[in-house]
């Protein structure tokens, strides 16, 4: 059986109630879910006080503990995606209170998000800014998230939307005008 399809069968017996499905369920998602957490490194600190390995988990506690009805592997990963942005966010703002304002939690973003020659995005003011967007524009900002907290492609962000690749490109490039914009003003 494909990946895509193991994951969708058990996601769908988890729903269903069967508890082994989601210990079958991790072995097929933790490499890219750390993958996933890696990718919101780059371009950290060293000796950040939150590690991918620890993103992983915590964004894993907060999946299995959620109220979803799961439809497909495309689904999963992204509400994982969300959910790593917020244990993001919520670490960042922890971490700002801690320093009453100072250390901030940095992480940049690929393709063309990230100014040239600027210093990394500080997380919690990306995170405005998706906020503002969402407010202007829903799904751009839903695609932006997906593509790149959650790694997805163009054809796997579609799915997730019900949308063409055709609209998911639009939208990206409009969320990554738009967050350029944002971010430098």
């Amino acid at each position: 059986m494909p990946q895509d399809r193991s994951v969708t069968v058990l996601l769908q017996a988890w729903r269903g109630g069967n508890a082994e499905a989601l210990e079958d369920l991790l072995p097929l998602v933790y490499e890219e879910l750390r993958a996933l957490a890696s990718r919101s490194f780059r371009g950290e600190r060293p000796g950040h006080t939150l590690q991918p390995t620890a993103l992983v988990h915590e964004a894993f506690i907060r999946l299995v503990t959620a109220k979803v009805d799961w439809n497909d592997r495309a689904h999963f990963f992204a509400i994982a995606a969300n959910t790593m942005r917020r244990v993001l966010v919520d670490h960042a703002r922890q971490h700002g209170a801690e320093k009453r304002g100072g250390g901030w939690m940095r992480t940049t973003l690929d393709d063309g998000i990230a100014i040239a020659g600027a210093p990394p995005l500080e997380i919690l003011d990306l995170d405005r800014a998706l906020d503002q967007l969402a407010e202007q524009d829903p799904r751009a900002a839903r695609a932006a998230e997906l593509h790149y907290f959650g790694d997805m492609s163009h054809e796997d962000t579609a799915a997730v939307l019900a949308v063409s690749p055709a609209t998911v490109d639009r939208d990206l490039r409009l969320a990554r005008a738009w967050l350029r914009r944002a971010l430098t003003a």
